[in-house]
């Protein structure tokens, strides 16, 4: 179910994705210090018998902060309602949802960059004062009449901090990045996926794995999945290495984790914009695919692997973008790499 379908979600829903997700803080697999720290704060609230502070998740997608808002509510003991920041069109809608919520409760808002100014301000007066100022009337009947809220606590996930007001952002108590995987943290992650799907899987393919997953863990699960059922149908369930570099060839994963997307991007700018720079919407028109997409899912493991470098002038592709594409012989070196 995408969250865009209805405001609320239920979190409880049962699929084999939600099953995937670890409950508890001591199964939470990598951002070591981001959960000892949390660990720390819903310790503390719960022997002040107070509500957590706002807790404000930004990172890449695909890192797990949705997985984490969920643990953070279950170690509270609380309900959880969650929703997105997209579907809130009228400030009405999220004073329904503020007002439905229990003491305690957590309130997931993923993309909460994407709520709309006049929508954020109902949350600054919630967030602080545990209370939301409602306009009725119409002309000479305006009047303003103040809803008291149960104590709750705000979880907002973004892949854009940047993009959040400096009011909203400033009334986080709690601010965390979500970074990339290591590989050990997404082995790790692929042994236990196994385990709740109860498919065998040999060590090396784990690595394989592990390695072309982008160090992302949703990413990590995908492809397990995909290539659980090449192993299905062709090695009686058991995903072999074999198996696995036959899969992930017919998915056109190669070993640097980039796909069909990913290598349209650097072929266009090695062999259509001479390696760059190039803005991103000369980059997205080029190859028919969304600017915003570009820049939130693709473009940022692309730089952490140093395919690309953004500069002033746009985007340049880098000497390992022209390796993994073969096509060496069109690098010349540009100086542009060290502007």
């Amino acid at each position: 179910m995408r969250l865009e379908e209805e405001r609320l979600v239920d979190p409880l829903k049962k699929d084999e994705d939600l099953e995937l997700r670890p409950k508890f803080l001591s199964e939470y697999i990598g951002q070591k210090e981001i959960k000892e720290n949390i660990g720390i704060y819903i310790k503390a609230a719960k022997l002040r018998s107070e509500s957590l502070d706002h807790i404000l998740l930004y990172g890449p997608p695909g890192l797990g902060k949705t997985t984490l808002a969920c643990i953070i509510a279950n170690e509270l003991e609380v309900p959880i309602k969650i929703t997105n920041g997209g579907v809130i069109e009228k400030s009405g809608d999220l004073a329904a949802i503020l007002s439905s919520l229990t003491e305690g409760e957590v309130l997931f808002i993923d993309e909460i960059h994407r709520l709309p100014t006049f929508i954020e301000e109902v949350l600054y007066s919630a967030m602080e004062d545990y209370a939301i100022d409602i306009v009725i009337g119409k002309d000479e009947t305006t009047r303003t009449i103040r809803i008291d809220l149960a104590p709750f606590t705000l979880i907002g996930a973004t892949t854009k901090a940047g993009n959040l007001s400096s009011p909203l952002r400033d009334r986080f108590g709690v601010i965390e990045r979500l970074d990339y995987y290591s590989n050990e943290d997404l082995k790790q992650i692929i042994k236990r996926t196994s385990k709740v799907l109860n498919s065998e899987i040999e060590e090396e393919a784990i690595n394989n794995l592990s390695l072309r997953s982008r160090g992302t863990p949703r990413i990590a699960n995908r492809l397990f999945k995909r290539v659980r059922d090449f192993a299905l149908v062709l090695n009686n369930g058991l995903i072999s290495n074999d198996i696995c570099n036959k899969a992930l060839e017919r998915l056109k994963i190669d070993s640097n984790g980039l796909d069909e997307i990913d290598k349209r991007y650097l072929e266009a700018i090695i062999v259509r914009f001479n390696g760059g720079p190039v803005g991103i919407l000369n980059i997205a028109a080029n190859i028919s695919e969304d600017s915003l997409t570009l820049e939130d899912v693709i473009e940022p493991y692309l730089l952490k692997e140093g395919f690309i470098k953004r500069t002033s002038k746009g985007r340049v592709a880098l000497k390992k973008a022209y390796v993994s594409l073969n096509l060496l012989d069109n690098y010349k070196g540009q100086n542009n790499e060290n502007d």
